[in-house]
């Protein structure tokens, strides 16, 4: 069978332990910020790159830095420094998701996914608007419905669901990866001419990372991509109670965190 490669970017702003497994990257987002002596990551600066705009895009940087400059391989993945995928319990290092697995999974399938997170008593469009400024969203619609019509029915279903595919993480094949990242950029590049985020917060100026979250259905259900979700858990443990508080503080109007 034809063998595949298969790279996985692991993405941190600061050195952490990261897995050794075969086919991990990992990379240093923000690098003409966030680098130090002795971190010896692939850096998101290097070749066509937007590592300058980490602050407003997050790990997106080297979702980007991965889409202009790895020429060379079959699939691409992006997981976190402390949220990744696991093949089995613990979850430890030594436990994430295998590339052979990963491989055996894109035999059938074209991206691979985190299972939804599910927000249970709010929708994902009230949900993203009880915790960050409601103007990135509205807009966002509004350059859909312009430039990318065919998105946009897709688009306002997701905003009504209660779940979603969060956090950024995916493994795709790379006919996926390319489609994938014209929408989000080419979105996201437009929202960037239509709204001042001068005078947002540090937390709210990573508006174009948050946005993009919410963009992955709308891109995965007006596709024909097949994908399945695998599990996923953050190293340190979920605070789920935190969760439940902060999502109840932001019902009743107090923007709080909204990832833990």
């Amino acid at each position: 069978m034809f063998k595949i490669k298969t790279v996985i970017m692991v993405a941190a702003h600061k050195k952490f332990p990261m897995p050794h497994a075969e086919g991990y990257l990992p990379v240093l987002v923000g690098a003409a910020k966030n680098y130090k002596p002795g971190i010896k990551y692939q850096r998101d600066d290097e070749g066509e790159n937007i590592s300058s705009k980490n602050p407003n895009y997050n790990e997106l940087t080297a979702v980007y830095w991965a889409w202009k400059n790895l020429k060379d391989v079959d699939a691409i993945g992006l997981v976190h420094y402390r949220r990744l995928f696991f093949d089995a319990k613990p979850y430890t290092l030594s436990n994430v998701l295998s590339v052979k697995k990963i491989e055996e999974l894109l035999t059938q399938y074209d991206v691979i996914l985190p299972k939804k997170r599910n927000y249970y008593i709010e929708t994902n469009y009230s949900h993203y608007i009880h915790a960050h400024h409601r103007e990135p969203l509205d807009k966002t619609r509004e350059i859909i419905a312009q430039y990318y019509p065919n998105y946009l029915s897709n688009y306002e279903k997701i905003m009504r669901r209660t779940k979603a595919h969060m956090f950024n993480m995916f493994v795709m094949k790379r006919a996926a990866f390319d489609s994938y990242c014209q929408f989000i950029f080419g979105v996201l590049e437009r929202l960037e001419n239509e709204i001042d985020i001068s005078n947002y917060s540090v937390q709210e100026a990573r508006v174009y990372g948050y946005i993009s979250e919410l963009l992955m259905d709308v891109w995965l259900e007006t596709n024909s991509f097949k994908a399945t979700e695998v599990k996923w858990e953050q190293l340190g443990g979920k605070n789920n109670f935190q969760k439940a508080v902060s999502l109840v503080e932001r019902k009743v109007g107090i923007k709080t965190k909204t990832h833990f």
